[in-house]
């Protein structure tokens, strides 16, 4: 009887600054629980690799060489916390699914499920980060309206400018900006200057 060799993977991590993961393990404790994960299953790692970057875009340096070196045989298996670390776009989910299409990757594996190269399984990976994205999508559509109703209220829907500062004491959705009163005066006095002397921002700088 052939046996057939044991797959090998690679273990992904990964977290972003940005509001979408604001709930996310962080990176380490990704790790931990990977790491438990595949010492339960007896999987085998290749390499574990993690990055801080959004996963809204293409574009990721770590992910992008992770998916080259199953391309090029290195590893058949990617393990991961949640199929949404691996992609929020289109660009990424197509590429995952074209890798198990070429039988270049074998396995993805969660804690909650494992993706082989199945038509039930490709579909659902790709609901699954289509659904991420859709997230994000709404999330920016969600921001933009809440940014023009405030505007239109007369609230300033940004961050507060020099000389000013946010009211971190307003109700949710009415913050408004307040006068700094360290650098009103002073940011007053330097425009004065810029507009009515012979000043440049580098003379005033100092």
């Amino acid at each position: 009887k052939t046996i057939k060799p044991k797959l090998t993977y690679f273990l992904y991590a990964r977290k972003s600054s940005e509001s979408e993961d604001r709930q996310v393990l962080s990176i380490d404790s990704q790790i931990d629980e990977l790491k438990a994960l595949t010492k339960r299953s007896s999987l085998v790692i290749n390499e574990i690799r993690q990055e801080a970057h959004s996963a809204k875009a293409p574009g990721r340096p770590i992910f992008n060489l992770l998916l080259d070196d199953i391309e090029n045989g290195k590893a058949q298996g990617i393990i991961v916390w949640n199929p949404d670390r691996l992609s929020r776009n289109s660009m990424d989910t197509g590429r995952l699914i074209y890798l198990f299409e070429l039988g270049k990757l074998l396995e993805i594996v969660t804690p909650g499920q494992v993706f082989r190269n199945t038509p039930n399984d490709k579909f659902l990976l790709n609901l699954l980060c289509s659904q991420a994205k859709l997230e994000n999508d709404n999330k920016g559509i969600n921001v933009k309206r809440g940014l023009k109703a405030k505007a239109e209220r007369g609230i300033y829907p940004a961050p507060a400018p020099l000389g000013y500062l946010n009211d971190r004491y307003a109700e949710r959705g009415n913050k408004t900006i307040v006068k700094d009163p360290e650098r009103f005066d002073l940011g007053q006095r330097m425009f004065r200057l810029m507009r009515e002397g012979p000043y440049t921002p580098l003379k005033i700088l100092p």
